[in-house]
């Protein structure tokens, strides 16, 4: 039997009197994609920043590689790559500089920095800004250089928060080929998105959280068994937002 390389026990998290993540228990097997997907305010990006090593007031366990998180979270953020939706990337260092100081953070030798550096924003056709600065990049521009960042030291885990944003559509192609192709060489992928139909392609599993509680997860083919729907209807339905279609009519009554 697999054992898990990730494994979360009873996961709590509370800002306050809010309680954000209510009892969270998830294992994850090396080499799967899972898509852990909810409406805002879920509780997806609380249970992101616990799993990298972000937050450290949490309740429950955390298990990675079989290492508890707590007692072990500078080993384990190596062995983590992280995206995130938005993030404050240093625009007056151009994409070969930022990438540089991140492999050093990470340990890398500078030789093989510049290497994969060099090869992956080429094939991101960022070759010719490589040494620009990022202060006059498009935000795809910018996120293509956060891909990179996330995963040029190899890690095992790529935790992915809204990775194709800004993008355009042919790297959106690309990033999903790339994922696809990451868990085939056994890395494990914590994708949360709101792109359900990404979601529903790249996923082993699916996640669904809502009031900081895991209401729903399988395949999706086992989340669609009872229902027939696409992975949409089954979120729409299963968060109580059935009747967007008479939200979506009634918002365009303002205009009559």
């Amino acid at each position: 039997m697999t054992v898990p390389i990730i494994q979360i026990r009873n996961l709590g998290k509370s800002y306050g009197t809010k309680q954000v993540l209510k009892n969270i228990n998830l294992d994850v097997s090396p080499g799967q994609i899972i898509g852990y997907i909810g409406p805002n305010g879920a509780g997806k990006s609380t249970t992101v920043k616990i799993l990298i090593g972000l937050i450290a007031d949490f309740e429950g366990e955390i298990l990675i590689s079989g290492k508890p998180l707590r007692e072990n979270v500078i080993d384990i953020k190596r062995t983590i790559g992280y995206v995130p939706e938005n993030a404050e990337i240093y625009e007056v260092l151009t994409p070969m500089e930022y990438l540089d100081f991140v492999g050093k953070l990470q340990g890398m030798d500078e030789s093989l920095i510049r290497q994969r550096a060099t090869k992956m924003l080429e094939n991101f056709g960022l070759r010719p800004n490589m040494d620009q600065r990022m202060d006059t990049f498009s935000k795809g521009m910018r996120q293509k250089v956060m891909l990179i960042s996330g995963i040029i030291h190899n890690p095992q885990i790529i935790v992915l928060d809204e990775p194709l944003s800004g993008l355009d559509a042919n790297a959106v192609i690309m990033v999903k080929e790339i994922i696809s192709r990451l868990a085939k060489e056994g890395k494990t992928i914590f994708y949360c998105s709101h792109m359900m139909d990404v979601v529903e392609k790249v996923s082993d599993r699916i996640v669904l959280i809502n009031n900081g509680e895991i209401i729903a997860h399988g395949t999706f083919e086992e989340l669609k068994q009872n229902s027939g729907q696409s992975l949409e209807s089954i979120f729409a339905r299963l968060t109580g937002k059935e009747d967007i279609g008479d939200s979506a009519g009634a918002f365009l009554d303002a205009f009559e």
